[in-house]
């Protein structure tokens, strides 16, 4: 797969921006705070379906400048010629696949696949679960089209049932009957669309728990344990052992989509009451977490930085070689990663890339990219950023 063309109107410090790329690598060098990570961010908002910096899309918005426009065209491995249009700042965004609207924005999620590497990647690993959700869910997403559209039924039916749960203790002693009723229901849906997410994610961590393992080897130089344990946010007093649930279990210690739908009801009858005082859902996907274990201890808290670093580019590696699987490999993306790199690091990094159909990188100083391609100089004048080819 690969990137042809990104167009831009009042996207972020863009007014108007036009770019075409070719097979290899292209580099978008200049000075901190000009704009080339907004580049890269376009790409990553249409190819995941949200901006790796930001949970919403108001800070993508051009200040009074509408519309906001993100165009692509993509070129996939059979040679069919594919676009994407993304406009947003209206209520919802909207969405055109090969010229042709869509009823969600998720189903262009995956046209256009990516992975990207940042320094904020280490929060993968030392920061919030909702960093490690969000990793994992973006690649599944990206694999599946089916997994976004069940993960947003399955955040539309979370919200409800939280609405609910808010209400039911002012309701008065008449109305919480029903209320309860329809709770029950909106619980059953929670759990009918919970069981294939969780299923999916812990099938996902087992495909890329190889591919892992020998990277971080291969980077870090070291030959320590590394596992990788999935972590649902189960009661605990439910009878569920969660014990083998990591992604080097043997294929017996799988559960089944029975037994994590058996696990969820029980939890969430354990913990009814709870909710109902708190207003909140606590269990689920949405609470679910994942550990990077290194030797005997978690990575969190434990692991040096340049750990951290051996384990998130063996982590970024081995999702590109997942996506790889599909027969389309993903666009590359580097966000000004090699200036944060020790020159181990940077060489494995730099080898890896040179076999990629395509990779497109941000710097600072060109220098600190051990790659030769096609490089814009990336200024901003005036608040308004441009991206101009330089000629060699």
């Amino acid at each position: 797969m690969w990137l042809r063309r990104l167009e831009l109107t009042n996207f972020r410090s863009y007014a108007e921006q036009k770019l075409h790329f070719s097979d290899g690598v292209t580099l978008f060098i200049g000075p901190n705070g000009q704009g080339k990570t907004n580049l890269l961010e376009a790409i990553c908002r249409v190819s995941t379906g949200q901006s790796h910096r930001n949970s919403s899309d108001q800070p993508l918005l051009r200040h009074n400048a509408t519309p906001t426009l993100i165009r692509v065209g993509i070129e996939t491995s059979e040679q069919r010629e594919r676009s994407i249009d993304l406009l947003l700042g209206s209520p919802k965004p909207r969405i055109k696949l090969d010229g042709q609207d869509q009823r969600r924005t998720s189903d262009a999620i995956g046209v256009l696949r990516t992975v990207l590497f940042a320094p904020e990647d280490l929060a993968i690993v030392r920061g919030d679960p909702s960093e490690r959700r969000r990793f994992l869910d973006d690649i599944l997403s990206q694999r599946r089209a089916s997994y976004a559209s069940v993960k947003g039924d399955y955040d539309r039916v979370l919200r409800q049932r939280n609405q609910l749960l808010k209400q039911l203790r002012s309701l008065p002693s008449g109305a919480q009957t029903t209320a309860r009723d329809t709770l029950e229901a909106y619980t059953e849906q929670l759990i009918g669309l919970a069981t294939p997410l969780i299923a999916a994610r812990i099938a996902g961590l087992r495909g890329i728990y190889p591919q892992l393992l020998s990277g971080y080897h291969a980077i870090s130089g070291k030959n320590e344990l590394l596992k990788l344990v999935y972590q649902p946010s189960l009661h605990a007093d439910s009878d569920v052992s969660t014990d083998q649930w990591d992604a080097n279990a043997n294929e017996s210690a799988v559960p089944t989509l029975a037994e994590i739908t058996d696990a969820l009801r029980q939890s969430l009858q354990l913990v009814r009451r709870e909710e109902e005082q708190r207003g909140i859902t606590l269990i689920g996907p949405h609470r679910d977490d994942i550990e990077f274990v290194l030797g005997s201890f978690p990575a969190k808290g434990y692991a040096s930085h340049g750990e951290l670093w051996s384990l998130t580019l063996a982590l970024r590696l081995a999702t590109r070689e997942i996506l790889t699987l599909d027969d389309d490999p993903p666009v590359v993306l580097l966000d000004d990663v090699f200036a944060e790199l020790d020159e181990r690091r940077r060489e494995h990094l730099a080898a890896a890339c040179a076999t990629f159909p395509q990779v497109i990188v941000s710097a600072a100083v060109g220098a600190d990219v051990p790659l030769a391609g096609e490089g814009y100089a990336v200024i901003k004048t005036d608040g308004v950023s441009m991206a101009t080819k330089v000629t060699s």
